[in-house]
């Protein structure tokens, strides 16, 4: 009994022997960046930035060139050794000729300085905004007024666009409940723990509902509006690189892990 007792210990110890040193299983792949979600009845698409697994960027053209205009223009001219991208849209308000209108900065640079002027439409509608923030997954939204008075260095990236959805935790103030201008649109928001969140809508939604999504949803204590018509998304994951009107700036959410490095200004 004695001699079974030792060899069946034996055998313990040479399998756990065997065991650790088999290979480590690997960690599971994070989850895909954009999914479907519902909310009030209404289909939209959410995706997710995450500080330190992505990375932020605005972009018009390629170096020294006119505005893309489509999101499938700019995944045929990025860089060879850009980090693959996660996902991309249509970033703000633009001019005939895909030209911000508004406050743009890209890569550190500003292009385009604070609109600060009365006018007409969705850009007009005050308070607007400006999306905002650094390389190292810092981000940002505030209202132009608050971004004028309160952001001293330039970011590295920025776009205005208006209106704001969602102001320090209420809805803004002239966006009716559910109006009856139902178009797909979409928006960005940031959340409490810096995670951006982009929005866009898979059927036409009102204001109100865009709004309160990003607000009740998805707990952004700040979202702004992007545009309506042509709201556009390129999500490479699940083969989807939506069509339509021309676009101006844009919005590219790159993968930063384990990525390669990335040269060059798209």
């Amino acid at each position: 009994m004695l001699k079974i007792g030792l060899a069946a210990f034996a055998n313990v110890l040479l399998l756990s022997a065997c065991s650790s040193d088999a290979p480590p299983k690997p960690p599971a792949p994070p989850p895909p960046p954009c999914e479907s979600a519902t909310f009030e009845g209404t289909t939209f698409t959410h995706c997710t930035a995450m500080p330190g697994r992505h990375t932020i960027h605005t972009v018009l053209g390629p170096k020294g060139g006119a505005p893309y205009r489509s999101l499938s223009q700019l995944a045929l001219g990025r860089p060879a050794k850009s980090h693959a991208v996660a996902f991309a849209t249509n970033g703000g308000m633009f001019d005939a000729a895909g030209y911000p209108i508004g406050y743009y900065a890209q890569d550190g640079v500003r292009l385009h300085k604070l609109n600060t002027n009365e006018g007409w439409g969705n850009f007009h509608l005050m308070p607007n905004g400006v999306f905002y923030g650094d390389a190292a997954g810092h981000w940002a939204i505030r209202t132009t007024q608050d971004f004028a008075n309160n952001v001293t260095d330039r970011p590295d990236f920025g776009t205005q666009s208006g209106p704001m959805l969602v102001i320090a935790g209420k809805l803004h103030p002239k966006i009716e409940a559910d109006g009856p201008s139902l178009k797909l649109r979409n928006g960005v928001g940031v959340d409490a723990q810096g995670r951006a969140h982009f929005v866009i809508a898979d059927q036409p939604v009102s204001f109100g509902k865009l709004a309160r999504y990003f607000r009740d949803g998805l707990k952004c204590p700040n979202a702004l509006f992007l545009d309506g018509s042509v709201s556009s998304l390129w999500d490479p994951e699940h083969g989807r690189v939506d069509g339509g009107p021309p676009l101006g700036p844009l919005i590219v959410v790159e993968k930063t892990a384990n990525g390669p490095e990335r040269k060059g200004t798209p």
